[in-house]
């Protein structure tokens, strides 16, 4: 089934939903998806689909990305995120995990810091920003060299996403981003923090992941073997898993995909 799609206003920004209903039977918590800088929902519809089969999901498009209008006052992370959190509360659900990929990491932890006792878990996939990018140019030059290693689907629909964005609102976000007290942040959330990184994303070091684990009162790494940024995108199976394996459920078993997939797929824990 296709998840249904709705828009929401709060605090004078238009978010756009994407949900997919909690399977008959199933007492999983819901997941929400939240993309990173200049994308939307378009690159974590594999992992929403993945884990749709286990509970709701809710994939969340941001202001100013996906199309959707651009807020007036050049939102910083805190005041994203703390809209973000309204949006989630909206949804009517006690016990939320919350997954953001790339600066999504940043806006899914003010989520998390705004309404503790709502989202019980943050999993942080491909996290920015590494102390080896702290700057505009450092960033995209990592973004340059992640992209000779992602698949050409992954490209298109980052490359696309970045033009329906537009330059502007992407760079007044990206200042935002680098700006953000990432590690700080992380350090002061109560739910357990899971990260999650491709070996080979040049974006994300393995150190700094690390480091992102270590900041929080309770955190693991866990690594997809053969993957880079996008790796939501290129291993949702193995992602999926890794939330399943590493979050509070009760979940129901996975499906298991091809022995191929199970092969490249494969993740190890840090």
């Amino acid at each position: 089934m296709s998840p249904s799609r709705r828009r929401i206003v709060t605090d004078g920004m238009t978010f756009g939903l994407w949900d997919s209903p909690r399977p008959p039977g199933a007492d999983s918590p819901t997941v929400v998806l939240v993309h990173g800088i200049g994308m939307s929902h378009r690159y974590l519809s594999r992992l929403h689909a993945q884990l749709a089969d286990l509970t709701r999901v809710v994939s969340v498009d941001l202001p100013g990305f996906a199309g959707l209008p651009k807020p007036s006052g050049n939102p910083d992370v805190l005041r994203m995120g703390r809209a973000l959190a309204e949006v989630i509360a909206t949804l009517g659900e006690e016990r939320v995990i919350v997954v953001g990929h790339s600066m999504g990491v940043q806006w899914a932890a003010e989520a998390a810091l705004h309404r503790p006792e709502q989202i019980q878990a943050v999993v942080a996939i491909g996290p920015v920003v590494d102390q080896r990018h702290r700057s505009l140019v450092a960033q995209a030059r990592a973004l340059a060299v992640d992209t000779l290693g992602e698949t050409p689907l992954i490209n298109l629909i980052v490359f696309s996403d970045y033009l329906r964005c537009g330059v502007r609102w992407y760079l007044k976000q990206a200042r935002h981003m680098i700006e953000h007290p990432t590690e700080q942040r992380y350090r002061e959330l109560a739910p357990p923090v899971l990260v999650i990184r491709g070996s080979d994303d040049p974006i994300a070091g393995r150190e700094w992941c690390r480091r992102l684990r270590d900041a929080a009162s309770t955190g693991r790494l866990v690594e997809v073997p053969g993957h880079h940024h996008g790796v939501q995108h290129s291993a949702p199976h193995a992602v999926a898993a890794a939330i399943v394996a590493n979050t509070e459920g009760p979940w129901p078993p996975i499906v298991r995909s091809s022995a191929a997939q199970r092969r490249r797929g494969a993740s190890s824990a840090y």
